[in-house]
């Protein structure tokens, strides 16, 4: 596969700084790639044949060419590195946007992994951000289910692409992988994100023939991770496994260090409420097999919280098993990595 990172006019970014960026994700996904500076945007457009991620920049004529149809726009990823909020592409375009410059990064692993591998985009819901991309493995089932819930401090500017690589693993090792997307608080409220995952969860089960959803692993990765505990907590006898990686697990303590940048105060604008029912730590016992997968070299709040959930889910009953490796916070979402193969040992011990 080829992938073509395009620069439009006026882009302020240090050029240098986004080829490596993308010279390092074509060695590590395995493709071969240029990144190239376009002042006609619309003829390096055209002339591509293989994945793209484009950087349209600021001006107007290039901003337009983001909603133009042409044979690029089913394989195309466009970046804005700035938080514009959600733009409208072209049909099979797909928009990115505030990330900054690692924005770059994700971008190329997004256009790769959506053009290797499709998915199947089902939506559960009537909202724009109500889907799911359903990847089944090979073969005839029933097949167990892993549902997927991205992090990003609950804010908009992250979404499911983030779970991609993980999600075809999953699908590589048997599992139906159900990788969905829900609305986020900063744009839509608390309520909503929290009935989203509800709903996405439920519609696991009926995704497709062949899942089997009493096999249903809840998979949910830094603020996923409270997600997917709280979920789990909420629906009793729908999950059998959940597996917090990363996870934001103490929600009360994290609201009064401001992880984050304050990112539990602003999704949750003060209702107390809601922070207790969604709070981890306040919904054991979970009743639920739960893997605490945790990095070493992340955050240290994220690996205090970790431990300490650990220690009161065993004291609450629940049977727990706790990961604390080398990695950092993306390693443990990364199937390259020894954190991941550690996961899933712990998860398929668990489920058999």
């Amino acid at each position: 596969m080829n992938v073509d990172v395009i620069v439009g006019p006026d882009l302020v970014a240090d050029l240098d700084l986004v080829g490596e960026l993308a010279a390092a994700e074509f060695a590590g996904l395995g493709v071969a790639g240029a990144v190239r500076e376009a002042p006609d945007l619309a003829a390096a457009l055209e002339g591509t044949t293989g994945a793209v991620v484009a950087l349209p920049g600021p001006t107007a004529p290039a901003r337009r060419l983001m909603t133009a149809p042409g044979r690029h726009a089913a394989r195309t990823v466009w970046l804005d590195l700035t938080a514009t909020g959600p733009q409208p592409v072209a049909a099979g375009s797909e928009h990115h946007q505030g990330r900054e410059i690692w924005g770059v990064t994700w971008a190329v692993r997004r256009a790769v992994h959506r053009l290797r591998h499709p998915a199947r985009r089902i939506a559960y819901g009537p909202d724009a951000e109500q889907w799911g991309e359903l990847r089944l493995p090979a073969g005839t089932g029933p097949v167990p289910v892993a549902v997927l819930l991205h992090g990003g401090f609950w804010r908009s500017v992250w979404g499911a692409d983030l779970m991609d690589a993980m999600a075809i693993d999953l699908a590589e090792r048997g599992f139906a992988a159900w990788n969905l997307e829900y609305r986020r608080p900063d744009r839509h409220g608390w309520a909503a994100t929290t009935a989203d995952v509800a709903a996405g969860l439920a519609f696991a089960g009926a995704a497709d023939a062949r899942v089997d959803p009493s096999r249903l692993v809840l998979f949910g990765h830094s603020a996923g991770g409270q997600l997917a505990v709280r979920a789990a907590a909420d629906a009793p006898g729908a999950v059998s496994v959940v597996v917090s990686q990363a996870g934001v697990l103490d929600l009360a303590e994290g609201q009064r260090r401001g992880i984050g940048t304050g990112a539990v105060a602003a999704a949750l604008r003060g209702d107390e409420a809601a922070l207790a029912a969604a709070d981890p730590l306040l919904r054991l016992p979970l009743g639920v097999p739960v893997v605490v997968v945790q990095g070493r070299a992340d955050g240290l709040d994220l690996v205090d919280m970790s431990r300490r959930y650990a220690r009161a889910a065993l004291a609450a009953g629940d049977r727990v098993v706790r990961l604390e490796l080398a990695a950092d916070h993306f390693d443990v979402i990364d199937p390259r990595t020894p954190a991941w193969t550690a996961t899933m040992d712990a998860v398929t011990k668990i489920l058999t």
